[in-house]
C-alpha cells in the first residue's frame, strides 16, 4: 500500500476505534502501541512492561495492543499519526523530533554526554522534564525516556581513533541534519540513507560505514560486512515514549495518573534489560571475529563539535539546556554494578 493510502487508512482505522471504545467491554478501552523496532527488541519489551503495568493500575480499564516491527508504519508515520490521535503511544527516537521540536535535538547534541549515568541522571532530572514537556505543544504528551545506548562508528576495514581516520569515508547517517552535521565535522563525508539500505550498502561500497549502538548492530547483522566497531559513543540520545494528546485529553484525570506511572515503572525495567543486552550484542559480535577499538581520542573529536552545537543550539533557552545537563553528575547508581556495560564509564 503506498504511503500515503496507509496513512489515511490508518486514520481512518483509528478514528473509528477512538469512537468505539466505550463498546471494548464494560468501560474498558483498548489502545494502540507503536514500535519499529523488532520483536523481543529491548523498547517493544519495555513497552509491554508497560501495557501490563497500566492494565494492572486501570483494574483492566485501559489496555494496550502493541505493535512492533513498522507494523502501522515507519517512526515519521507512526508519530504523525499519534499528533492525529490515529494512534494512542508511539515509541520514537528523537531524530524525527527534532525538526518539530527543538528541545529534543539537544540530547541528540555530539558529545554533549560523558556516559550513559550522566545522561540518565539529566533525563530523569529536570533538563529531562523540560524536553518531554516541550512535545506537548505539537500534539503529543512526553512520558519516558527510554535507552538508545551510546552510538559508535563502524566501518568495513578501517579503524578509527582520531579525526584523521575519518577522512573519505562514506557514513551513513539516518535523515537528520544533524548527524549531517556531525559526521562532517568529525572529518566524514556523512550518506543519508534508509536503515535498510545500509548492509546493501556496505556490500556494494556505496558506503564505508555506519553508526550505531551495539544491539542494533548486532541485530542487524551489520558485523558481518563492517567487522571494525571503533567505540566513539559520540551520541548518547535517549529514545522518548510518548501519547496523542488527543487520547490523553479523553482520559480522566486518574487515568492519566495511571499512564504516567506505568510509563515511569517501565523506565527502570527498560535499563535492565538494555544493559543485559548491550553485554549480549558486544560477546556475540567479538565472538563472530569483529575488532572493536577502544583506544579512541574521544576528547579530540569533541574539541571539532563547538560549531554543531552552536548551529543546532541556537537559542537562549537551548543553550542554557545545554549548559544544565553538561553541570550534571552521573548518579552511581544508575550504572551497572559490574561494570560490564562497555558504555556505563564516563570518558
Amino acid at each position: 500500500m503506498p504511503p500515503l493510502n496507509r496513512r489515511s487508512a490508518m486514520l481512518s482505522a483509528g478514528a473509528f476505534g477512538l469512537a468505539s471504545l466505550s463498546g471494548c467491554g464494560a468501560g474498558s478501552r483498548a489502545l494502540l502501541a507503536a514500535d519499529s523496532q523488532p520483536e523481543n527488541y529491548p523498547t517493544v519489551e519495555a513497552l509491554r512492561f508497560f501495557a501490563r503495568e497500566l492494565a494492572r493500575l486501570t483494574g483492566g480499564r485501559l489496555n494496550v495492543d502493541v505493535y512492533p516491527s513498522e507494523q502501522l508504519g515507519s517512526q515519521s508515520d507512526t508519530l504523525e499519526l499519534a499528533q492525529l490521535g490515529g494512534i494512542d503511544f508511539v515509541r520514537i527516537n528523537s531524530a524525527p523530533l527534532n525538526v518539530l521540536i527543538p528541545e529534543t535535538l539537544v540530547p541528540s547534541l555530539p558529545f554533549l554526554f560523558r556516559s550513559i549515568p550522566h545522561m540518565r541522571a539529566a533525563m530523569d532530572g529536570d533538563p529531562g522534564r523540560r524536553i518531554l514537556a516541550a512535545l506537548e505543544r505539537h500534539g503529543l504528551i512526553g512520558l519516558a525516556f527510554y535507552e538508545s545506548g551510546a552510538r559508535s562508528i563502524y566501518t568495513v576495514d578501517r579503524p578509527i581513533r582520531e579525526p584523521a581516520d575519518m577522512a573519505g569515508l562514506k557514513i551513513r547517517v539516518q535523515t537528520s541534519d544533524l548527524f549531517v552535521a556531525m559526521v562532517e565535522a568529525m572529518g566524514g563525508n556523512a550518506t543519508p540513507m534508509a536503515y535498510g539500505e545500509v548492509y546493501q550498502g556496505m556490500v556494494q561500497g556505496v558506503i564505508d560505514g555506519a553508526e550505531n549502538n551495539f544491539p542494533s548492530y548486532e541485530s542487524s547483522r551489520h558485523f558481518e560486512v563492517a567487522p571494525v566497531l571503533s567505540l566513539t559513543r559520540h551520541v548518547m540520545a535517549p529514545e522518548i515514549l510518548a501519547m496523542s494528546k488527543r487520547s490523553w485529553d479523553r482520559l480522566s484525570q486518574a487515568d492519566r495518573e495511571a499512564v504516567r506511572s506505568a510509563a515511569q515503572t517501565s523506565v527502570p525495567f527498560m535499563r535492565e534489560i538494555w544493559d543485559r543486552r548491550v553485554v549480549e550484542a558486544r560477546k556475540i559480535v567479538t565472538e563472530a571475529g569483529v575488532t572493536i577499538v577502544e583506544d579512541v581520542d574521544r576528547a579530540a573529536f569533541s574539541d571539532l563539535m563547538q560549531p554543531v552545537w552552536s548551529a543546532f543550539a541556537d537559542t537562549p533557552d537551548l543553550r542554557r539546556l545545554v549548559e544544565d545537563i553538561r553541570g550534571m553528575q552521573a548518579n552511581p547508581e544508575q550504572a551497572n554494578p559490574d561494570r560490564a556495560n562497555p558504555e556505563q564509564t564516563d570518558a
